[in-house]
């Protein structure tokens, strides 16, 4: 932190985070009670033309947070007035920023299941987007990989590949693709391509040859030094380091905003996965996070300490919103549909989203139409990030009779009963005209076991308040709980444990909430008790049959359960298998019933 600042002084943060399209600017003051937020404004960015000035979009912001507030944040020149004396100026100015499309990467290592897939979360953990991942035993021959290099002009290359004393050849070959491709760099012409080597520390002089006049060559340690351990935080600040150095100095109105700012900018989605990590650990919990865009859709996690990120490029509401219908196929988006609509009216209203991306939808019908598809958008970049969350690929482990058959398979790192909270964010949660919408939307694109809470991001400020927890921890976490976090509600799902459903109608749970008649879930049921932000209720709940609540089949749980805007809802559609009705009445007549329960 900047050394002249003091901690125990500050009353009055600004932060901002300049988007692709807007710059969305907080206040957050210090008050009786702690720190809180005061005020948000907004307005477009100002990086591309005409303006070309990122600083520009961030003054205009600041300016409608000035006015919210009725004091001066800046002075007639544009600076920002420090310090805050009572009746002007602020005390900490932060930043982040996606702006230009972000952070854009490529990987590479020498196996692509183990060193390249290390890098990869290595970048993505870091806030990029990862463009292409290459590896020493992919399909492709030297020359496509040189054209493809040439081609893509990323911001920044992880190298990887190789355990420390381990294979040297291969690596050095990656790196010898590099150096003949010799790639110019995204923004800015005159500049190196920053490379970051995070390899086999015995090949790092012939890499210096190879690498070390034609790029900006970095070296740290081994993210894979040996095949049991994984590494990744060197080359993620360093990564994070570079960005700013190299990439962000050279984005148009960068190097002012660099010099308005008291801590370095950071890029969004590593800001996003700085608080879901800080939370995770201060409360001891497993967290599952989203942020769904017009583009492209993030998820963040945190189990069992470990982070990971995804960034799904093709999964989006508005400009990609034709590939999630592509991806998922017509029958998985009508799933969700609870009316009759035909294949080519659904199209249409698909293609006039795509050619009007910042429309919003003006008819019910065409609500629920996006909010279907947006289940499967969340469910298909879920499935990608269950993916890349696995175990670390390489590892002996003892075998066992039936893994004969499936060497190939790796345990996701993700297990839905695991989790203990599930957060979303993004335009079409944050912004749902009912918050029960969010909560149905969240449990049937992840699909939650066993007892999960539910919570939105109400104004996407988690970037925000990222880059002020790596300053001030316990501000960032009480504002992230009392003025970011909406508190949707308590998720009660059964598990079967054999892989089999039961018929709709059999009963499955058996419900007693404290001072309430017992009441019993059925397959195929959704029942939602309202229980208001704030209160919680105790509860026990006998598992029937094979299902499973989070201690085993059949297994008593008691339990203390916390409301929210929806309440507590119990789900008795099943779990693996999730089970809907096949028949397209039955199906939509289901759908009314759920949404019926929802509503109350």
């Amino acid at each position: 932190m900047n050394s002249q600042i003091d901690k125990d002084s500050i009353r009055s943060i600004l932060a901002t985070d300049c988007g692709s399209t807007t710059t969305k600017a907080i206040l957050i003051e210090k008050g009786p009670e702690g720190f809180r937020l005061r005020a948000r404004g907004e307005a477009p960015t100002t990086v591309e033309a005409p303006a070309e000035d990122v600083t520009q979009g961030v003054r205009n912001a600041v300016s409608e947070l000035s006015e919210l507030v009725g004091r001066p944040l800046v002075d007639e020149n544009g600076q920002l007035i420090k310090p805050y004396d009572g009746e002007k100026g602020l005390d900490l100015y932060l930043s982040t920023s996606s702006a230009g499309g972000g952070l854009q990467m490529m990987v590479a290592g020498v196996v692509a299941k183990m060193s390249s897939e290390s890098a990869q979360r290595a970048a993505l953990g870091a806030g990029a987007v990862v463009m292409e991942t290459l590896s020493s035993n992919d399909s492709r021959r030297p020359y496509e990989k040189i054209e493809l290099i040439r081609q893509l002009r990323p911001d920044m290359v992880l190298l990887s590949g190789g355990v420390d004393g381990g294979v040297q050849k291969h690596v050095v070959e990656m790196a010898q693709l590099f150096g003949a491709a010799d790639p110019r760099p995204r923004l800015g012409i005159n500049y190196k391509l920053p490379v970051i080597f995070a390899g086999n520390k015995d090949v790092r002089e012939q890499i210096k040859k190879i690498l070390g006049t034609k790029t900006a060559l970095e070296i740290v340690d081994n993210i894979r030094p040996t095949l049991e351990e994984e590494n990744l935080q060197p080359a993620r600040l360093k990564i994070q380091s570079q960005f700013l150095e190299h990439v962000m100095a050279h984005a148009p109105g960068y190097p002012q905003l660099m010099a308005m700012t008291d801590e370095p900018i950071m890029p969004t989605p590593a800001a996003v996965g700085m608080i879901m990590e800080r939370v995770a650990q201060a409360r001891s919990i497993n967290i599952l996070g989203v942020d769904i865009g017009g583009a492209t859709t993030d998820v963040f996690s945190v189990f069992d300490g470990h982070f990971n990120r995804t960034v799904s490029a093709n999964y989006g509401m508005s400009y990609s919103i034709s590939n999630v219908l592509a991806e998922a196929g017509l029958n998985k988006v009508m799933r969700w549909v609870p009316f009759e609509v035909d294949e080519a009216q659904l199209r249409n209203r698909v293609k006039n989203k795509m050619i009007r991306p910042t429309s919003i939808p003006y008819l019910k019908e065409d609500l629920e139409i996006e909010q279907a598809i947006c289940r499967e958008a969340l469910r298909l970049s879920f499935e990608q990030h269950a993916s890349l969350a696995e175990g670390l690929k390489g590892v002996q482990h003892q075998a066992e009779i039936g893994s004969i058959f499936n060497q190939d398979q790796q345990r996701s790192l993700i297990d839905p009963m695991c989790l203990d909270m599930l957060i979303g964010s993004g335009g079409v949660l944050s912004h749902a005209p009912e918050r029960w919408q969010t909560a149905w939307m969240l449990i049937d694109s992840y699909l939650p076991c066993g007892i999960t809470q539910l919570a939105v991001d109400s104004i996407f400020m988690m970037p925000q308040l990222g880059v002020l927890s790596s300053i001030l921890p316990e501000a960032a976490a009480y504002v992230f709980e009392k003025d970011c976090l909406i508190e949707l509600g308590t998720c009660i799902a059964p598990r079967f444990t054999n892989g089999k459903a039961s018929p709709y109608g059999q009963d499955l749970l058996k419900v007693e909430l404290e001072g309430e008649a017992p009441f019993t879930l059925s397959m195929g049921e959704i029942i939602v008790k309202k229980l208001p932000v704030g209160q919680s209720i105790k509860a026990r709940l006998l598992p029937l049959r094979r299902t499973d609540v989070g201690l085993g089949a059949g297994q008593v749980v008691e339990c203390v359960l916390k409301g929210g805007t929806t309440g507590l809802i119990f789900d008795g559609r099943g779990r693996e298998p999730f089970v809907l009705p096949q028949e397209r009445s039955l199906l939509i007549n289901k759908l009314q019933e759920w949404k019926a329960a929802f509503q109350g």
